[in-house]
């Protein structure tokens, strides 16, 4: 066989390698994540993702109450691979009802007990506090009923436990441990003109403007943000107690990249994720990643509810009523 002839062949095999591996890359699909926020720590974990897989991860970010929505709408035709979400119930919910890939990540070791199981872990922790502008001419508040005072009238803002599952957990602790105390606090709220201003970051924006004097029940990651950057506000935690929010992170059984969609979770959990996550201002799911941030062994927490959807659905109900949404 002449010397020529070997290397064309030479050639088309490595030609034939080269195609066979561009293939197999470009069959690696994108996964799909849902996310309730932070969006800019969605978007660098995904971009750490890609970077160490050559995995594109496509985001929805939105509020727990739409991406919730979504994933129903969709339930015919499932688009989601990985779900995270701002209220634990949620992915109680959803194991229940059979929706959840079973997955263990090796990196869920330094992960505390309370916040794993076989079907989802936490990727970071926030807890609910009282966000106040020291600027805004009202004393501090130190407990939730300072809020109802009449120095505050009109000056309180609280998120939408319906677009929010840390809030409504939040409603759903103070019942807990109040029991009707609670709501006839919450009739003093309404009474002394809280308004109800949607997500989050719709509550917390009154309140950087100086508008409104302090939000009853902020998510802390997004204020602590807002001080790192210089605004005048203060996280308050009561003394009497609080409700912390581990974000659970879960695989959804409809995934076609199971394989994919577990090594994310992997990614999440590593020390380099894990690091992404303090540096959003929430609590790291895994002990050994130093915080920026007071975690929860050091707050008082109110007592957590039975995860029972029904109970769930009465207490935003009964919200709702109380503050004319329904």
């Amino acid at each position: 066989m002449s010397t020529k002839l070997i290397n064309v062949k030479r050639t088309g095999v490595i030609v034939g390698m080269a195609l066979s591996l561009t293939m197999a890359a470009g069959s690696a699909q994108a996964l799909t994540l849902y996310t309730a926020g932070p969006g800019t720590l969605a978007k660098k974990l995904a971009a750490g993702y890609e970077k160490q897989s050559g995995v594109k991860v496509d985001i929805f970010q939105a509020t727990t109450g739409k991406v919730m929505a979504r994933l129903e709408a969709e339930q015919a035709n499932p688009r989601a691979d990985i779900l995270i979400s701002a209220s634990w119930d949620t992915a109680t919910d959803l194991q229940q009802r059979g929706w959840l890939l079973n997955y263990e990540s090796p990196n869920a070791a330094q992960v505390p007990a309370q916040f794993k199981t076989p079907y989802y872990v936490a990727q970071g922790i926030s807890a609910l506090g009282i966000v106040w502008n020291s600027k805004s001419g009202t004393p501090e508040p130190h407990e939730w009923q300072d809020l109802a005072q009449p120095v505050f009238k009109d000056k309180v803002t609280t998120p939408d436990p319906a677009l929010s599952g840390a809030s409504l957990d939040l409603l759903i602790g103070l019942q807990n441990a109040q029991g009707e105390k609670a709501w006839q606090l919450f009739e003093q709220l309404k009474a002394n003109g809280m308004i109800i201003a949607g997500p989050n970051a719709q509550a917390l924006t009154p309140v950087l403007q100086g508008a409104k004097a302090a939000v009853f029940g902020a998510v802390d990651y997004v204020a602590y943000s807002s001080v790192e950057s210089g605004e005048s506000i203060k996280v308050i935690f009561p003394a009497s107690g609080t409700v912390i929010a581990p974000r659970p992170m879960m695989i959804l059984k409809s995934t076609p990249q199971p394989e994919q969609a577990k090594a994310f979770i992997d990614y999440v959990l590593s020390p380099e994720g894990q690091q992404a996550v303090a540096d959003a201002w929430l609590m790291p799911a895994r002990q050994d990643v130093e915080a920026k941030r007071p975690l929860f062994k050091s707050l008082t927490l109110l007592p957590e509810g039975d995860g029972a959807s029904a109970s769930r659905t009465a207490v935003l109900s009964r919200f709702a009523t109380l503050f004319g949404q329904r």
